[in-house]
């Protein structure tokens, strides 16, 4: 991205009506890493291990391309102390979890575990969903197979693909949080 790109792209990334726009895009021929520009910041981002796809499907491992809102925000309380944003972080509980199983009503949904059928744990080891994001993919407007659990959360430092999602490495998606209210909405692709 030349730096006119990055300067035109942020001075659309505000919008009259109060409106975030964060714009992602994919690195030139490195299509599991970009730059997610607005709110006057511009970081690097992983995307999904299979790049964009306007075409998503449930376990593609691609990031779909499209226009989304941020829903809700959770936070691991055990790690992350309550902090003054725009959009509330509720806690994540031990008990959270998130259903990918096709097959199942709650599709794209959040459920309580233990759950029969697939899920993923809101409450990870690992870190990354110590501050996540619910992005309104395949949930307002479902369709059971385009995609489950496509969220805005946090990356590893190396920035390693992500299953489908857009993830920030941990400071940086704390230097964005006091940016990302119920009016943000990132622009993928």
């Amino acid at each position: 991205m030349t730096s006119r790109q990055g300067d035109a792209i942020r001075n659309r990334s505000s919008h009259p009506n109060g409106i975030t726009i964060l714009h992602v895009r994919p690195l030139p021929g490195r299509p599991q890493r970009g730059l997610l520009v607005g709110a006057g910041l511009t970081l690097p981002c992983a995307l999904g291990r299979s790049g964009l796809t306007r075409f998503k499907r449930e376990g593609d491992g691609a990031t779909p391309v499209g226009r989304m809102a941020i829903l809700a925000g959770f936070r691991r309380a055990d790690r992350i102390l309550p902090v003054p944003a725009p959009t509330p972080l509720v806690p994540i509980r031990d008990d959270d979890g998130w259903c990918d199983d096709l097959g199942d009503g709650r599709y794209n949904r959040r459920v309580r575990l233990p759950f029969a059928g697939s899920h993923e744990t809101l409450r990870r080891d690992d870190r990354l969903y110590d501050l996540v994001f619910v992005l309104d993919w395949n949930v307002r407007r479902r369709t059971i197979g385009r995609g489950s659990a496509i969220f805005f959360h946090c990356a590893r430092e190396t920035l390693e693909p992500t299953a489908g999602c857009v993830a920030l490495r941990p400071a940086d998606m704390r230097r964005l949080l006091p940016r990302l209210g119920a009016k943000t909405v990132l622009v993928v692709g």
